[in-house]
């Protein structure tokens, strides 16, 4: 009588990995939910669990804490528009400042437009971060404005800019994205790509472009 052969070790250990990566990602999303419903003191571990249809000790298997749970959202946001933002610069013509802002502040606002959850807890409950995570969340805030600034400070350097306010520009492009989440709508007058053109023309008149992009 033949025997039925059972799953190796080898093949059993990365089902078993991505069973726990969906997992936690479910519970991710789960906790950016009910953060973004009831903000992150108002959002209880139980809460959290009921989103994501698990017990209590599944959210325990993967997160200590609500606070590690929040850190990891924010820390996965920012890692995606820091990706996102830099990917769009770095697909631009290097000796185009003005095509570089230009698709910077495109990236930007779409983000903000279709991730409207995320960018809404991020600006939101940067407050409730604790210790090295809140650290972790400082340090990819200033990379990304950072990202901002070197592209106004260079256009300002090869003479397409005129802007005598380069780090006030970069500044206040980032914070008209970051509003966007706060009152755009998918199913508005206007798309996620008419949007973010309008923006790139207005941070294009911001800086002093010297001639504005079609």
């Amino acid at each position: 009588m033949s025997s039925v052969e059972e799953p190796s070790t080898e093949n059993r250990a990365p089902r078993s990995r991505a069973r726990n990566g969906e997992s936690r990602a479910s519970v991710v999303a789960a906790a950016l939910k009910s953060f973004a419903a009831r903000g992150y003191f108002g959002a209880s571990m139980r809460d959290i669990a009921s989103e994501a249809n698990i017990g209590l000790a599944g959210i325990y298997h993967h997160f200590g804490s609500k606070q590690d749970l929040l850190q990891a959202v924010m820390t996965m946001t920012l890692q995606d528009v820091l990706a996102s933002t830099r990917a769009r610069v770095a697909a631009a013509p290097a000796d185009d400042p003005a095509a570089q802002l230009d698709a910077l502040v495109r990236a930007w606002v779409e983000f903000h437009t279709v991730r409207q959850e995320e960018a809404r807890v991020g600006a939101s409950e940067v407050h409730c971060l604790e210790g090295a995570g809140r650290d972790r969340v400082i340090a990819l805030r200033d990379e990304q404005e950072t990202l901002f600034v070197d592209v106004v400070e260079r256009g300002v350097r090869l003479g397409a800019f005129t802007t005598p306010y380069p780090r006030e520009a970069a500044r206040a492009m980032i914070n008209m994205g970051i509003a966007v989440a706060t009152w755009y709508r998918l199913d508005g007058d206007i798309s996620p790509h008419g949007l973010a053109e309008r923006y790139a023309r207005m941070s294009l008149d911001m800086v002093g472009a010297l001639a504005t992009r079609d």
